[in-house]
């Protein structure tokens, strides 16, 4: 008998997993996106419009009806409608008390308004448990499925309850929910989507910056200072050769930059002698934007090596090539072998090859799907350590490269320096330094004080 009835209910229908009804107010873009989704995963929409006429736009298994009507089949409803237009909501008042209302609008600019949309639709309907969601997930990521755009989903609201509701729709539509707490972060979530790379800004201009700066710099000793002088035309030069130069320029001095904020804190946490005191806005600002440094500084390093991959094929090396040859068979003489420039030519072009590949080793690591799937440790060694080998490869490399012309005064032209001089500065005072911070004396006091030691502590009563 027991058997029997275990068999029976194994075999009964289970009616816990039945998705409840979701109201969707609006069947623009995003609402047909979304009830579209909805019903694939096997929730039943019901949507509320103006106009109750079935139309070819909206899913065929949803139910469209009055919004007093689609408001009383269900206890989730979803507000798909811009702001300006919530109005109509206040007749609804009564019929949304105790219901979760969810917000998903976004804004033309940031911060539009004094209050956050779902902190308007809250005072709005003050029965109503409003929770915010859905605003950073386009109709076109709905249509196309989950894999092809950003999984996360913002959620925040007042009400545990009607939030953890709203993530569990979330979750079935096969994407991720994150708590961002109360509905006071509404606002910042609404401004999310009207950010434009946020933490690249800084990074972007000051490489345009500098860039230009190498750029007109290189184009002032190489094509106008050898046309006044030499009376040569070597315009050419600004398509591949000044680039290649620029480029290596950049991202050796980029990477610098990454690991400069770095040392810079050190030297200040043992000046102070506590890690308990911030350090100065600028350096914050400099270290949070880190990440986007280095991988500019690796797009310049691609850049050079594809350039210096396509110099064997341009025709200025190939007259070049071909003029030195015809002036040894003129002159019926060979030049020998100078074996200490083909010991520094492949040094720098094996170090050139090893640095980039722990600078594409470096950067691998840095993307969140890499970096999320190793510990701390193991992401500290590689963007500390190897980074660090990085920069000594790099340095290297140019070092070998261009200290030939550190003592020839013809590198001077106009009594300035060559370029690769100049990008040797930020690395070489960063490799410097480090030096010194690695000595036991130094860096025992400076782990004592990033352990929570200070020179001078303070008891506040």
């Amino acid at each position: 008998i027991n058997i029997n009835s275990s068999n029976m209910m194994a075999l009964a229908p289970n009616n816990s997993n039945k998705r409840e009804t979701v109201c969707i107010f609006g069947t623009g873009d995003f609402g047909r996106a979304l009830g579209h989704k909805m019903i694939q995963c096997g929730y039943p929409v019901v949507y509320g419009s103006r106009s109750t006429q079935t139309s070819n736009l909206i899913p065929k298994d949803a139910e469209v009806l009055s919004h007093a009507e689609a408001a009383q089949k269900s206890a989730i409803i979803i507000i798909a409608i811009q702001r300006q237009h919530y109005n109509f909501l206040t007749p609804l008042a009564e019929i949304l008390r105790g219901k979760v209302v969810v917000d998903i609008s976004n804004n033309l600019k940031l911060n539009q308004y004094p209050e956050s949309n779902a902190e308007y639709l809250a005072q709005l309907l003050p029965g109503a448990r409003v929770v915010k969601a859905f605003n950073t997930v386009s109709a076109w990521a709905l249509q196309s499925g989950a894999l092809d755009a950003s999984r996360q989903v913002f959620v925040c609201g007042d009400d545990m309850e009607a939030k953890q509701m709203v993530m569990n729709i979330v979750r079935a539509l096969g994407l991720t929910p994150l708590d961002q707490g109360s509905l006071l972060a509404a606002q910042e979530i609404e401004n999310y989507p009207l950010q434009l790379f946020p933490m690249w800004k800084f990074p972007i201009f000051l490489s345009l910056g500098l860039a230009a700066f190498f750029f007109f710099y290189c184009l002032a000793l190489d094509v106008i200072y050898t046309y006044i002088y030499e009376n040569n035309n070597f315009s050419f030069f600004i398509a591949i050769t000044i680039p290649n130069r620029v480029c290596p320029v950049m991202a050796l001095l980029l990477l610098g930059l990454v690991y400069l904020p770095g040392v810079l804190a050190a030297i200040i946490q043992l000046y102070r002698g506590t890690k308990y005191r911030r350090f100065p806005d600028w350096l914050d600002k400099w270290m949070l934007c880190r990440k986007q440094l280095g991988l500019i500084a690796l797009a310049f390093a691609s850049l050079h090596a594809v350039f210096t991959l396509v110099s064997p094929i341009r025709s200025f090396v190939k007259w070049r090539t071909s003029k030195a040859i015809i002036s040894q068979a003129l002159n019926n003489k060979t030049e020998p072998l100078d074996i200490t420039n083909a010991w520094l030519s492949d040094s720098y072009l094996a170090l050139g090859i090893l640095g980039f590949f722990f600078f594409v080793l470096v950067g691998i690591t840095s993307l969140p799907s890499v970096s999320n799937s190793v510990n701390w440790r193991e992401f500290r060694f590689v963007q500390s350590k190897l980074g660090y080998v990085t920069l000594i490869l790099c340095t290297a490399h140019t070092l070998i490269y261009g200290g030939k012309w550190f003592l020839s005064p013809s590198a001077y032209k106009w009594y300035l320096p060559n370029i690769y001089m100049l990008s040797l500065v930020v690395p070489c005072t960063v490799l410097v330094v480090k030096f010194v911070l690695i000595f036991p004396c130094v860096d025992k006091p400076l782990t004592q004080i990033r352990q929570g030691w200070e020179r001078n502590p303070k008891y506040s009563e």
